[in-house]
């Protein structure tokens, strides 16, 4: 049964991206740092696949999902994967509302709300895990009981200010369960299982 994850890369203080992000400058000023354990010890020019092993692990992972949900920040911000994140599949972009333009690609707006949103890319993942992005779609999957796993690229820096992952969330009590933690160069990678027992 697919299963919701969010794939995040995080400084240690907890911020995504780095100040003043906008569709011109998707991770704001300083923040492409959070994604240089992408090319460190090098990438295949081939696939863009990280060489070192063990970001290879966590890259491979986020590339053999079947669906992908995002926020339309986070979705805009990133000019809309030009309509493909990865490998054609579909891009389920939840949004208050839809502009009149359809999405590009592979990209479809999603206005009816989070549980709608993961139904439909549950429904079209093919059994796959679903691939999710974006800090308030992350809060919203949260607060919904319907984020299932957290993969959690920490990278050793403190940005300062930006935007944060867990910035909006309600003080209720949210327990995580590590299953894994990998170090690759430049980043730690902790996958956690969202414990739902009570």
């Amino acid at each position: 049964m697919s299963k919701i994850v969010l794939h995040m890369a995080m400084s240690v203080d907890g911020f995504i991206t780095g100040p003043d992000d906008g569709t011109d400058h998707g991770l704001g000023v300083g923040g492409e740092r959070l994604h240089e354990w992408l090319s460190a010890g090098g990438v295949d020019p081939g696939s863009h696949r990280p060489v070192d092993e063990t970001n290879a692990i966590v890259f491979d992972e986020a590339m053999a999902t079947g669906a992908v949900i995002t926020g339309r920040r986070t979705f805009d911000h990133a000019g809309g994967w030009a309509g493909d994140h990865h490998d054609g599949v579909p891009i389920f972009v939840l949004t208050h509302a839809a502009p009149e333009e359809p999405a590009p690609g592979h990209a479809r707006y999603v206005t009816d709300g989070i549980e709608s949103c993961v139904a439909q890319a549950k429904a079209a993942a093919g059994g796959r895990d679903v691939l999710l992005h974006g800090a308030a779609t992350a809060q919203a999957c949260l607060r919904a009981g319907l984020l299932d796993e957290l993969e959690l690229q920490l990278v050793p820096v403190l940005l300062g200010q930006g935007r944060r992952l867990f910035e909006d969330l309600p003080p209720d009590h949210v327990e995580l369960e590590l299953t894994r933690s990998l170090q690759g160069p430049g980043v730690l990678h902790q996958h956690y299982r969202v414990r739902t027992e009570a």
